[in-house]
This record gives structure tokens, sequence and C-alpha cells, in this order.
């Protein structure tokens, strides 16, 4: 396994984008090692640097075009992807599943860190989830965009805003002065808004029990696409959206992990890939990558704008 310091000497060995060179030559190794059809699916999260918003991190539309020029020309039955990603789009997500399933007969997930979110969702329409005892996927308890009244936007849990509403309800009815307090944030909320979080939360579960019983537990006579979709949209549960679910939690719950570890040899060059992609993010004005083994598909830059890669 390339650790930072090896993979940043080894791009100072060339004049420029040592990165991209380096990067694709690992990805091209894994490649080789399985077999596969390889895909890295990558953001810059966490990320802090100014002008980068959520959105330019997160899945999305844009993405899909993204992995139709990765996919362009693949012939493999299997893929492996390599998912890093704080989630996104619900529908972007569900868009690039169907686009997904409709080009592979198998699909490895590759979680090298997080994969959360719609990323897990995305993860959970996979036929197998490969995850390192570091590795977390988490919650698929729907994020909601609102706008304050001075037009900042922000983000809440669908959960927590129902919750949010039923709390103001019962304060008011007991004490009708507690509406002072309530109204300019219920003055936020747009109008079928409740009732559009309560459909977002429902389609969430319903999507991924769908997915795992058509892919994961395909051949199981035994469907638990539910039950496992009810536990990773369970709020209450999990109390907070970025909440890490590990290897072994997952796996007791029923999802089909396979452990990085397991395959040294796999371990180390998923790992490459995935360092020298933190560190090309490090190193380069770029915040997202979605790239397959022949060094072809997209980056999003810092102004936001989608560049194709590839040779």
């Amino acid at each position: 396994m390339a650790n930072r310091n090896e993979i940043l000497s080894k791009i100072s060995e060339y004049k420029s984008a040592g990165q991209d060179i380096i990067r694709r030559q690992y990805l091209a190794d894994l490649k080789e090692y399985t077999g596969n059809d390889t895909i890295i699916y990558a953001s810059a999260f966490p990320c802090n640097i100014p002008g980068v918003s959520p959105n330019m991190l997160s899945i999305g539309l844009n993405d899909i075009q993204g992995f139709m020029t990765c996919l362009n020309g693949l012939q493999s039955d299997n893929l492996d992807i390599i998912i890093h990603s704080p989630g996104g789009s619900l529908e972007a997500t569900e868009q690039l599943v169907q686009y997904l399933r409709s080009k592979y007969s198998y699909i490895r997930a590759i979680v090298p860190q997080n994969a959360m979110s719609a990323a897990t969702m995305l993860a959970c329409a996979c036929d197998e989830i490969i995850m390192g005892k570091h590795s977390a996927i988490g919650p698929i308890d729907p994020q909601m965009n609102l706008q304050r009244a001075n037009g900042v936007n922000y983000s809440l849990p669908a959960h927590s805003i129902l919750a949010d509403f039923k709390t103001a309800k019962e304060e008011i009815a007991t004490n009708p002065e507690a509406a002072k307090v309530w109204i300019p944030k219920l003055m936020e909320i747009p109008n079928g808004f409740l009732d559009l979080c309560k459909k977002t939360i429902t389609l969430s579960k319903s999507k991924v029990a769908e997915w795992l019983n058509s892919y994961m537990f395909k051949n199981d006579e035994d469907k638990p696409g539910e039950t496992i979709a009810n536990w990773l949209g369970d709020f209450e549960e999990h109390m907070t959206h970025g909440h890490p679910i590990n290897y072994q939690l997952a796996k007791t719950k029923g999802l089909k992990i396979t452990l990085l570890e397991d395959d040294q040899i796999l371990q180390d060059k998923v790992l490459s890939v995935f360092h020298s992609t933190l560190v090309t993010f490090d190193v380069a004005p770029c915040v997202k990558i979605i790239e397959n083994h022949l060094g072809k598909g997209s980056y999003t830059v810092l102004q936001q704008q989608i560049m194709p890669i590839g040779k």
C-alpha cells in the first residue's frame, strides 16, 4: 500500500499532472488484479476549503455524465466501484443505480473510508459491500433543503423537521405564548413541505429495500431488504445523520459485508487508489473524481465545472 509520502515522492518525478498519472496507474493495477471494470467515485470529503459548497461534493445529476464517460466502451459484466462520498440527492442516486444496474450483472461497492447517506443507498444497490475495519456507512434518513428569511440555504433531516413541527404543535396547544418562539421557525417551512418530508422518508426506505432484495439478496429465499432498510432509516436509533456504521454492525444487521483486510493484496491496491485520490484533492483544484481504470471520466474543479479527463 502506497502511503501519502510515497505518492508525493512519485508525483515529484513528473513535470506536471503527476497525481493523475500515479492515480491512474494504481487504478489499472487494481483492475489487473480483480479482472473487473473499476471506477473510483470520490469527493474531497470532509472539506473546509473556502468556496466549496456541499453540492459540489455530493451525489448529483451531473455525475451521470461522468459515469457515462467512464462506462463507455467497457465490456465486463462485473464492476468494482470505490465510493467515498457524503451522500447527496436521492433522485440522482436512483438514476445512477438504474444506469449502473442496466450495465452490470454483478457490482461490488468498495468503501475505503466513508460512504454516507445516499452513498450508503448506492452501496446497498450492489451485490456486495467491501469495507475495512476503519470504514463506515451511515443512516439513510433524507436531508431536506430549506432557506432562511435572509436567503441563507441550509439542510435538516426530514425526521427532525417533522419532530419539530410536532413539538411546536404540542407546546403551542399547552402554552399559546410559545407561538412567539415557534412562528419564525415554522415560517421557513414552505406549504406542503411536511408532506414532502414524509414521502421522502418513505421513498428512501422503499428504494433501499427494493435494491437489496433485487441485487444483494436476489438468490436468497428470505428477503430481508425491508428490515434492513427500516433499520438504516431509523432516525431514533442512529440519532445523528452522520452516525458511523462499521462493518461489524452492518454485517450483524444482515448486509453482505466482506472485510477488506481478508485479502491483503486487494487492500493494498484499493488503499493505494484511495490515498492517491486524496493526494490529488490536496495538490490540485479538484473536489470530485469519477474515473475508470483506463483513466477516463470526469472531475469537478473549484469553479464547479465538470471537466472530462482521459487519454
